[in-house]
């Protein structure tokens, strides 16, 4: 399992009975977790000191419960900043797990770029939400181009890239559906060295697109190979699909990437720890490509 341990702003502290206790910066969250399948004795002493809590409704959806949370704050990693806020469906705005991946392909990048300080390092992160990838892959030294749906999530994601000083850095953003964007962007010959996706398992695009991944994920990634150069650097598949397991997102890359590309795949679950019992928290899969 790949494991996002590097955090400092937050940790996972507890879980039991279909729940995560979360320190986000200053502020502890209670929210719902489907993998949290124990009842294990709640210990520790934050169970009892919550700033919100997302109550699941068994008719679906939930909604919050505020104890002295603000509407915004700002949690960072490395030298990166992200602004936060409760809201539709348990979500913050993050999902630290990625941060796993964050490390493994802006080590890549950082590589590529001391090689050939000059040369560009051009990356397509899609399905890019509040741009956490985004911004990994520009500290780095990467030219990013973010593609979302929402233009809500877009309008985040620059203001993270404001909050991490990065407003200046070569981040193209695009409020557009996923698939017509990479079908004009191959039509136009505009090639990436790297292509990142974190698909939904259900989505609707601008123009009521509808995207249900399992039926979709595999001619997407076949249309994203050919959005590639023809010497590419890496290609990232994250899932939180039950479905998709590690195993799957390895034959869904090794099928379309490998063979125009040569290169490995490696796939795994990744995870956080959990600090009240040293264990690891699976927060579903990623497949990994690279040179």
């Amino acid at each position: 399992m790949w494991i996002a341990e590097n955090w400092k702003d937050y940790e996972v502290l507890d879980c039991s009975e279909g729940e995560k206790l979360e320190r986000w910066g200053q502020y502890i969250l209670l929210r719902p977790d489907p993998q949290v399948i124990w009842k294990t004795s709640k210990k520790a002493p934050e169970w009892k000191k919550l700033n919100g809590h997302y109550h699941r409704s068994s008719k679906g959806g939930g909604e919050w419960e505020m104890f002295d949370l603000p509407e915004k704050w700002t949690i960072g990693y490395k030298e990166l900043k992200f602004n936060l806020q409760p809201f539709a469906f348990k979500h913050t705005g993050l999902f630290p797990e990625q941060a796993a991946n964050w490390d493994w392909f802006s080590d890549l990048i950082a590589k590529k770029k001391a090689a050939d300080p000059h040369g560009e390092v051009k990356v397509l992160n899609l399905f890019a939400y509040t741009g956490g990838a985004t911004l990994a892959a520009a500290k780095a030294g990467a030219a990013v181009t973010h593609v979302d749906a929402s233009k809500g999530m877009v309008g985040w994601a620059k203001e993270n890239a404001v909050a991490s000083g990065l407003e200046n850095a070569p981040i193209r953003y695009i409020v557009d559906d996923c698939n017509k964007f990479v079908e004009r962007e191959i039509r136009r010959g505009n090639l990436y060295d790297a292509v990142i996706m974190d698909p939904p398992s259900y989505g609707r695009g601008p123009k009521g697109e509808i995207w249900k991944i399992e039926e979709s994920i595999y001619d997407f990634v076949k249309l994203c190979a050919g959005v590639l150069k023809p010497e590419p650097l890496f290609f990232l598949i994250n899932s939180y699909t039950t479905g998709l397991q590690p195993a799957v997102l390895s034959y869904l890359i090794g099928s379309e990437i490998c063979p125009k590309f040569g290169g490995k795949v490696t796939a795994d679950e990744i995870g956080l720890p959990v600090k009240s019992s040293n264990l690891v928290l699976p927060c579903g899969a990623s497949g990994r490509w690279q040179a």
